[in-house]
């Protein structure tokens, strides 16, 4: 007979704030095995229970129940399906499955050591060489950009960071070079809400560089309440799709004079819930949704990725585009959401380790066109980097297409004029 076992988790934290958006995304995650039969570990089922009260928030508990026939398999599922932390009594904490401040139900031997020979544990150290190269990094004051470069100056990288705001650029400036990277690091303002810096920032970069080795999309805006860039696009669509698009193609010339360029686009788990709206792409008629447009903004990311690379490889570029997303790590990036910085101390990633999926797709070797790498872990949200799954929406060739020409429009630049071949065709 299966055992039961199953745990309660308090959310008295986050009760006032509605966290439906992220529930939604939770459930998505689990959907390939929830309420399904866990046969390779021995009879059972996974489930997730949550309600809500009368005004649409959150209930104050959530359970997640699991029977498994035996506690050895119980501890392999976890071991499996959960990222690993200490709790402050020093038993392991998966995920929803134990509170904080309580002890493992199931005893000491719930504690699953690490495999002997981890896989897929791609780190720093596997970072290629990247003397004589030179890297954009978008957002990189903060967080995974601010680790990205780093990485990449120790490396050997002549990096410049692209920040809206020069102080904190020159703080992450100093950091960098705190540490004697094996590169030169440098900083120029980019504001990615306004078009006509990102104009007046890749003009800039072009008249002071021969080469662009890499280009990376990483800065972004996230879940702040209802605002619009310089030209009137929602802030979230504008700065994260818009203001990148418009940078590479600005940028895409001297992309296409450098052998061996590429390009990442840092996307997020968050497109899973993302719906692309193409009559009200900036929430003008819509009632505006804070999670709902951070999706619709990291599946354009996704999109765009998959489309600009369908579209060089027509012409026969060399130029490489692959996408990548950080999984669940605590950054700045957070600070507009008071549910996810609630739950960053108990599940997310550093940004050192967040920023390896962004390193992956931009120096491996093996990283292919259209490649999209992320956490190999618990439903992509931690672990070492490997390639990821793009949901099926990402997928749709013909509305990726439509996004392509309505974000030209928009921002009022034309890949078309920097791919000769296929303007000519």
């Amino acid at each position: 007979m299966a055992a039961r076992y199953s745990e309660d988790i308090d959310l008295v934290q986050v009760h006032a704030e509605p966290i439906g958006p992220a529930l939604d995304a939770l459930r998505t995650d689990l959907d390939p095995w929830l309420g399904k039969p866990q046969r390779k570990r021995g009879e059972g089922r996974v489930s997730l229970v949550y309600r809500f009260d009368s005004e649409g928030l959150p209930a104050t508990r959530m359970r997640l129940n699991v029977e498994i026939n035996t506690r050895e398999h119980f501890a392999l599922f976890l071991r499996e399906r959960g990222p690993k932390r200490h709790s402050a009594r020093g038993h392991r904490n998966q995920w929803w499955l134990y509170r904080r401040d309580s002890s493992c139900k199931l005893g000491h031997n719930c504690t699953v050591p690490p495999r002997s020979t981890p896989m897929n544990q791609w780190t720093f150290q596997d970072i290629p060489d990247q003397a004589g190269r030179t890297a954009i990094v978008t957002g990189a004051n903060t967080g995974i950009g601010l680790e990205t470069a780093r990485m990449l100056a120790l490396k050997g990288a002549n990096v410049v960071l692209a920040c809206r705001s020069m102080e904190r650029a020159k703080g992450a400036l100093d950091k960098i070079l705190a540490e004697k990277p094996a590169g030169r690091v440098s900083a120029s303002a980019l504001d990615l809400s306004d078009l006509e810096s990102v104009a007046s920032f890749a003009a800039s970069f072009g008249a002071k560089h021969e080469r662009l080795d890499l280009l990376i999309n990483n800065a972004g805006v996230m879940v702040p309440p209802l605002g619009r860039t310089k030209q009137g696009f929602e802030l979230q669509f504008g700065t994260n799709h818009l203001g990148h698009f418009a940078l590479t193609a600005r940028l895409l010339p001297l992309l296409e004079r450098t052998p061996g360029a590429r390009i990442v686009v840092v996307s997020s788990t968050a497109q899973n819930f993302g719906r692309i709206v193409m009559d009200d792409l900036n929430w003008e008629r819509r009632s505006y949704g804070a999670w709902p447009a951070y999706g619709q903004s990291k599946l354009a990311n996704m999109m765009f990725a998959l489309e600009l690379q369908r579209r060089l490889a027509a012409t026969g570029s060399k130029v490489l585009v692959t996408a990548a997303h950080p999984g669940w790590t605590a950054t700045d990036l957070q600070r507009e959401s008071r549910v996810t910085q609630f739950f960053n101390p108990f599940f997310a990633m550093k940004p050192p380790e967040g920023a390896l999926p962004t390193l992956r797709a931009a120096t491996d070797p093996a990283a292919g066109p259209a490649s999209y790498w992320g956490p190999a872990r618990f439903f992509e949200l931690s672990g070492p980097p490997v390639t990821a799954r793009i949901p099926p929406r990402a997928r749709d060739e013909a509305l990726a297409a439509k996004l392509f020409d309505v974000s030209e429009k928009l921002t009022g630049v034309s890949f078309s004029r920097e791919m000769p071949m296929r303007a000519a065709s």
